[in-house]
């Protein structure tokens, strides 16, 4: 029988500051064939519980970065199990929330609308980085813990373990993607990227060009994938035939290009752990365009554009998320609800951004609608 114990949501009301920010100027052979693995599902864990109204101190104007507007959007936060260390978040189709249990190697499904939570063992030896949703509804995790890909079917609660080839051990599985053809591209920061087809459960794997560092990937509408690597300080572009990637150097050194999404027309924009900046690089004519975010120490964490354009990061540096928009070229930061929330990763849906608090053991939504 599931546990049920009790949670809190909070519904908070964060401070945001508008300001307007000037610009700053190896391939692989195929692996073979490595069929699904099934594995039970048993043993999930159900948490329920009230709400909790807070409101936050409106965060004063900033006079160093232009003029300055306060907004109050409302931003709920959900509290999951003590001790989850939630990494990734995954809005799926229902309304649902998957998150990633990085700490007890489960996977985790938050309900907004009462604020339960239900959480799924993947297998031994678990550490769920990255979820996703894929084109069949189900959530796919990179597990670093298994070296493989994980699937999970929300209708039958069945989990689908695809081991990673011999050639990729201890790949540290980071992130995934979807392209257009329904071909799934991840990450290992070990120095790894690769697919599996779905539909043969196939899984391949590349060393990096650069070794260690590949962290974010993301596929644009044109049908093109790309992915950033930490540390080496560069993205690169896979060609989805041949599995080759060629590095794409940005404009600052060292920068720590941590994470990358694509925006609607297929520019990437890369958040810049190191520099503390935001970047979009422009595929049809390989320009580059890089932006310092607010602040004396900014560190760019997670990046994701949504479905108007706008991007959003988090900032480890003031423990933030900002929204960035290209056409004004204005930061709007978002106070998060305490301390080293770390928040590593945005995803979102029509009206709603989602990310989780990992070192607050919470989930938590920007309502932009």
């Amino acid at each position: 029988m599931p546990v049920v114990m009790n949670r809190d949501i909070a519904v908070i009301f964060f401070s945001a500051v508008t300001l307007a920010v000037a610009a700053c100027g190896g391939s692989g052979d195929a692996t073979d064939d490595v069929p699904p693995q099934p594995s039970a599902a048993t043993g999930a864990t159900r948490v329920a519980g009230t709400g909790t109204a807070l409101t936050a101190t409106p965060r004063p104007e900033s006079g160093t970065l232009g003029p300055a507007q306060i907004a109050r959007p409302a931003i709920l936060s959900y509290a999951v199990p003590a001790g989850t260390r939630p990494h990734d978040v995954a809005p799926a189709a229902d309304g649902g929330v998957w998150y990633t249990a990085q700490a007890t190697g489960k996977l985790g499904r938050l309900d907004p609308e009462t604020g339960e939570t239900r959480e799924f063992p993947l297998g031994p030896g678990s550490s769920p980085h990255g979820v996703i949703v894929g084109p069949d509804g189900a959530a796919w995790v990179t597990d670093s813990g298994q070296n493989a890909i994980v699937r999970f079917d929300p209708a039958t609660e069945a989990v689908s373990v695809f081991p990673l080839p011999a050639n990729a051990p201890r790949a540290n599985l980071n992130t995934a993607v979807f392209d257009r053809d329904g071909i799934l591209w991840f990450t290992g920061q070990a120095g790894y990227y690769g697919r599996l087809d779905p539909a043969t459960g196939k899984v391949e794997a590349w060393a990096a060009p650069r070794g260690s560092g590949p962290y974010g990937i993301t596929a644009t509408p044109q049908g093109r994938v790309f992915y950033a690597s930490l540390a080496g300080s560069h993205i690169a572009e896979i060609d989805t035939r041949s599995g080759a990637a060629a590095v794409i150097e940005p404009p600052t050194p060292r920068q720590g290009a941590r994470r990358v999404w694509s925006d609607s027309r297929g520019n990437i924009w890369v958040s810049e752990w190191n520099a503390g900046q935001v970047a979009r690089y422009e595929p049809a004519t390989g320009t580059w365009k890089e932006w310092r975010l607010p602040g004396a120490r900014p560190q760019a964490y997670a990046v994701y554009v949504d479905a108007d354009d706008l991007v959003w990061l988090s900032d480890f540096g003031a423990n933030t998320i900002v929204s960035f928009d290209p056409a004004t070229e204005g930061f709007t930061e978002y106070q998060l609800s305490g301390p080293n929330s770390a928040v590593r990763q945005i995803l979102g849906r029509p009206g709603e951004i989602w990310g989780a608090e990992s070192g607050l053991d919470k989930v938590i939504v920007v309502r932009t609608e």
